[in-house]
């Protein structure tokens, strides 16, 4: 259940004022269907995490303990660092294929791409790395990417001009710093 936990929590802070964030924004504002975009959003984010989560298991198996705590470490500081830098939506993220596709398909196909390669795919290969649980680090990631942009959805901008994106990020970096530091002693500590 920790590694459940952990993972919802990580993944909906560092969602907070991500570009997929914004993503599920531009989408509810331009196609005011909100059951389709997240469904969209649900399928995107469970596919792009079980892949991220796969890569995250089978690094485990590859890496000897030692090399494996230092590279967990070292990127969940690396992740601390990276939350400070506020994420922009590219203009041509914002999915011009949406009329051959459909709400549903515009969306997941938009988001899956936006994902790759994004802060919370990053964090999901970490914590599928440093939990030897693979379905619950899965199962947690997309219950945080949901927590964090179903609402977007539903509320739009109301949520956005409320939340300071600022002082979240700062948490989700503190959170990542600790978890590398604790990470990095955790052979001292135990």
């Amino acid at each position: 259940m920790e590694a459940f936990f952990i993972s919802s929590a990580v993944v909906a802070l560092a969602e907070m004022g991500d570009k997929t964030q914004l993503l599920s924004l531009v989408l509810a504002a331009r196609f005011r269907k909100p059951w389709p975009i997240v469904a969209g959003i649900f399928v995107a984010t469970l596919l792009n995490h079980a892949l991220a989560g796969a890569v995250g298991a089978w690094v485990t198996t590859v890496l000897g303990p030692q090399a494996l705590r230092w590279g967990l470490g070292l990127s969940f500081i690396a992740m601390a660092v990276w939350m400070l830098i506020p994420d922009k939506l590219d203009e041509d993220e914002s999915g011009g294929a949406a009329p051959r596709l459909g709400v549903f398909g515009a969306t997941a196909v938009a988001f899956f791409l936006a994902e790759m390669g994004d802060k919370t795919q990053v964090a999901t290969v970490m914590l599928a790395a440093q939990y030897s649980s693979y379905a619950a680090v899965v199962a947690g990631t997309t219950l945080g990417m949901m927590l964090a942009n179903a609402p977007v959805v539903w509320l739009g901008e109301r949520i956005t001009r409320r939340v300071p994106i600022r002082t979240v990020h700062a948490v989700s970096a503190v959170i990542f710093l600790v978890l590398g530091v604790m990470t990095l002693l955790a052979p001292a500590l135990a």
